[in-house]
């Protein structure tokens, strides 16, 4: 088996990764929101649509900040 983020072989102890660095990398992928499954449930987009509405009136996207 190899590591899903680099392709090297497997570690025990870290498996499915091969080093703590894999781990953790993959870990940061998930707290960052990286890993994520598509909706479309029209719930969902309307609630996120609200959201980046609610973001924008605040000054949050990346457009104002420089």
């Amino acid at each position: 088996m190899s590591c899903p983020i680099c392709g090297n072989e497997t570690a025990k102890t870290y498996r499915p990764f091969c080093s703590r660095r894999c781990a953790d990398l993959d870990l940061a992928k998930w707290l960052k929101g990286d890993y994520a499954v598509p909706s479309r449930d029209p719930q969902d987009i309307e609630e996120a649509f609200e959201a980046a509405e609610r973001a924008a009136l605040r000054g949050d996207d990346d457009q104002t900040k420089h």
